[in-house]
């Protein structure tokens, strides 16, 4: 019987001590991997904007543009990649692409996470309407200014709509808007806090 019980509690010590190391690296690990990438990527993208042979349109998970938002601070900048699955938010982030591109009619939705994988988005709860959000492409600057705070609108994964050009109606688009994505809850949760904003302002670079 005593052996019984020393083997149950070494395999309770075993599975305990590798829940801890796996929560651990989600939390920890996988944003210094992150921040790496996400470091790097800023490099590459100012790097690739210096040539006339920069792209547009790179492929999956490849850095496309940046991203700053004033309220976290005047060094708060992320690269924002093609595509929203696990690999892609990992390295930045992500761009919906099935969703137009800054300055153009319709809506450029992005994601990103709360938690783990370098957590960009981690006080995006704490924006409010009129915070503005900045977008620098290789040809221009676009400034967005939040309608309201993600706060106000939780949706589940279903609500697609949130995607559409011009989100919840079935018209032609005729203004640039942004959509932000993120999920509702710290702790993994399918509901996105979502929040939409207007283009105010387009300096060409």
């Amino acid at each position: 019987m005593r052996g019984v019980v020393r083997a149950a509690g070494i395999v309770f010590l075993v599975v305990g001590v590798g829940l801890l190391g796996w929560v651990g690296w989600q939390y920890f690990g996988t944003g210094v991997v992150s921040n790496q990438q996400m470091d790097e990527a800023q490099g590459v993208l100012r790097e690739q904007w210096r040539t006339p042979s920069a792209t547009a349109t790179p492929a999956t998970g490849k850095p496309l543009f940046l991203i700053r938002i004033p309220k976290f601070g005047d060094d708060w900048e992320k690269p924002i990649v093609e595509g929203v699955d696990a690999d892609d938010l990992a390295r930045g982030i992500g761009h919906y692409p099935q969703t137009q591109l800054p300055g153009q009619p319709g809506n450029f939705a992005l994601a990103g996470h709360r938690v783990t994988h370098g957590s960009p988005f981690r006080k995006l709860l704490d924006l409010r309407k009129g915070d503005q959000v900045v977008i620098e492409t290789a040809e221009a600057v676009y400034t967005y200014e939040l309608d309201s705070s993600p706060r106000d609108l939780t949706v589940p994964p279903t609500d697609t709509w949130v995607l559409d050009p011009v989100p919840g109606k079935s018209q032609t688009p005729t203004r640039s808007i942004i959509t932000l994505t993120t999920c509702q809850d710290l702790f993994h949760s399918p509901d996105r806090s979502v929040t939409f904003g207007q283009l105010i302002k387009v300096t060409k670079k």
